[in-house]
Order: structure tokens, then sequence, then C-alpha cells
């Protein structure tokens, strides 16, 4: 357990990055006094830990394999890039995958394990989404909106956090369950239009899954959800920023409609995330890395290779805003868009004990989850 930090560089809310000490106690921060406390280096800076809602699965496992054993292993290969917190991600599979996949969620949030990120809760991706844009979600899955299907759901992993949904398949019954069970209601794989978008927003939609991915598209005559979501200052919208989802342009278009507070940073990434080139698999279907990016057969995008880090710090490259500003889209973000703002994604007295130790371009040489070292370079004895 440490103890806390001494005269480092730590992100502040709303100061910036400011030589201060901070100490902890009992896992969460104290105060920001301590006359002990780890050293860190000039050249480094301490973060909130990150944050990633939208993740499939990492080094060889996913989440719908349904094995407390998978989720640890994800678990702890995602503080090498800084991530402290996650949201399993389960995808369009048959009913009783997804209960499997669910039931293990739920079993090991309440073991608690101490080692790796922690589980937030779950985020259900489908199977309540459009056939038109299933994107790499398996087709004979597909079901129509069901409030009492969810509640299946949600009887066995009371703790999801978030629905990705097709609105436009009779969805306004799940909308009322997602609403008044305060799960996140995000308008995603969605062929959904405009004006009937609007409405749903007005019922309590407050999230778009992976923007200008796998949704109704923009024209002239049909602003489609990228439209409506870029415009409308409710919703947030979840970003895969590896440059090949979604090109730099377009993530300068969504930054500026949505300024720094409504951008959420995720990975998507599924189980060939720091593993090499070759066929894997995603949600029961062959998946095929190469350059960086991981396709289905027929070349449609199959989740991603992309670590939290990485997507920092090409916020950073892409839009040339600060590593201050790139960091909250990957913390407190997310915190606030599941409602948990109040415990993480920034280092205030109170909060838990998150960090993570990363250079100017996002090298992440320490994440601490509840004031224990969970990750460590190696070669850096600073860390004791």
């Amino acid at each position: 357990m440490i103890i806390g930090f001494k005269d480092a560089l730590i992100d502040v809310p709303g100061q910036g990055f400011v030589h201060t000490s901070l100490s902890v106690k009992e896992g969460r921060i104290a105060s920001f006094q301590s006359k002990k406390g780890l050293v860190v280096p000039p050249n480094l800076f301490v973060v909130p830990g990150f944050i990633d809602e939208h993740i499939h699965g990492s080094d060889g496992f996913d989440v719908m394999d349904g094995k407390r054993s998978s989720l640890e292993k994800i678990a702890n290969a995602l503080p090498q890039d800084g991530v402290t917190s996650f949201c399993p991600t389960t995808m369009t599979m048959d009913k009783d995958s997804i209960l499997k996949a669910l039931s293990t969620i739920h079993e090991e949030i309440l073991a608690s394990p101490k080692a790796g990120a922690r589980i937030l809760g779950a985020h259900l991706e489908g199977p309540f989404i459009s056939p038109e844009f299933k994107g790499a979600q398996n087709q004979e899955d597909i079901r129509v909106c069901s409030d009492s299907l969810m509640d299946e759901f949600f009887q066995v992993c009371p703790e999801i956090k978030e629905v990705t949904f097709a609105y436009e398949e009779n969805g306004s019954a799940l909308l009322s369950y997602l609403v008044n069970k305060g799960i996140v209601p995000s308008i995603g794989h969605s062929n959904c239009p405009s004006e009937l978008l609007k409405e749903g927003i007005a019922k309590g939609i407050r999230c778009s899954t992976h923007a200008y991915n796998a949704m109704r598209r923009f024209t002239h005559r049909d602003v489609g959800i990228v439209g409506v979501v870029l415009l409308d200052e409710r919703v947030r919208c979840e970003l895969i920023a590896d440059g090949i989802h979604v090109v730099p342009d377009a993530i300068a278009l969504l930054y500026r409609m949505k300024g720094p507070e409504k951008v959420i940073l995720i990975t998507d990434s599924m189980e060939a995330k720091h593993l090499k080139e070759g066929q894997y698999q995603l949600g029961g279907q062959a998946v095929y890395v190469k350059d960086g990016a991981a396709r289905l057969a027929d070349g449609t995008l199959a989740g991603s290779v992309l670590t939290m880090n990485q997507a920092v710090k090409n916020m950073k490259d892409f839009l040339g805003i600060s590593l201050i500003d790139a960091v909250r889209l990957a913390t407190e973000n997310p915190a606030k868009n599941l409602s948990l703002d109040h415990e993480i994604g920034s280092i205030l007295p109170n909060y838990r004990a998150d960090f993570a130790i990363v250079d100017q371009d996002v090298n992440v040489y320490a994440c601490i989850r509840d004031g224990e070292i969970i990750y460590r370079k190696e070669n850096y004895p600073w860390l004791g």
C-alpha cells in the first residue's frame, strides 16, 4: 500500500499539473499533504487511473468466454495501459451465452479481487441491435428490444452499467426500463431515424456507442444518428481513437461539436490486444488482425487492438490538445457517464486512490489501484 506522493506533478482538477504532495489512507486519497510518499521523477505525471467502459477482451481472453479466469486475465493485462477500472462488454450471441457471461461478471464483482483493474459492471452491447448496422455482431442472434429479456439479464447481473441498443427496434419500453434502473441507455448499432432518436433522447438516451461506427449515416437530407448526437448537448459520445475506426478529421469534428466534456475514449478491444497479428475470435466469429486493425473475413472492423494509453496519446497528436485535456477523456468523462464521478476519474480527497504515472507521450510507468501498485514498468527502482 502506498502512503502517497511527495512533491510530484499531480493532475489537480481545475489547476492542471501542480507540484504538490498527496496522502493515501485505506485506499482513498486523504489530502494534498504528505511528509512521506513515492518520489516521482520530474519528467513523469500522476494522473487518474484510466477507465474503459467498452472492452471485449485482451491477451487472448474474451468476456464471452463466460469464465472468471478470463475476466481476471483481462483485468491483470489492463494496468500496463494505465487502466484501473473497466466494464466487461458482452456481444450479440445466443441468450444462454449472454446470461453466462453476465453471471460470471456478477460473480467476479462479488469476489472483489484486489489484483488488476477493477470491474465496475457490465456493458451490454446487443442483442437489441439493428441488422442493418450490426457491424461484427452475429445477425442470427439479434433480437428486437425487450424489457422482459432485459430484466432476465439484470436479474443475473444487477451491476449492468450501460446498454447499447437500437431504439427504433421497439425500444421505448426498454428505454423506460433502463432509465428506471439507472442504467446508461446508449444508442448504437442502430438505423434509428433522426426524429425518432430525438424522441428517445428526450426520454433518456444519454450516450452514443462508438460514435460514427455502426450507425445511421449523416446526409444533407437526413442527419442520421451522427448528426443528432453531435447537435444534442445531452448526449455523450464514445470514441475509438485509433485513427482506423474514425479518421482524425472526423475526430476533430466530434471534439469541436461535443467539447472536452462529452467525448469518452474507449478501446472496444478484443482478445488480440497486446498480441501478435493473426487469427482470433470475437463473439464466436473469426477475426483477422493485420496492420493494427481487427477485421472479419469480409473486411468489417471487429473491435480493435487499441490500448487506452495509445488512445489518449492519439487525441493529443490528432487534435494538438494538452495531456491534461486528453487524459480527461479517459477518466473524468467516463466516470460521469457511469455516474461514478463521486469516487473515480479525478484526483480529489475521499476518491479512490487510482492513479497512472505517465510521461508526456502517455507511456505508462506505474498503475495504482486503491493505493496498491498493480503495475510497474521494469527497471524503474524509484517505486521501491
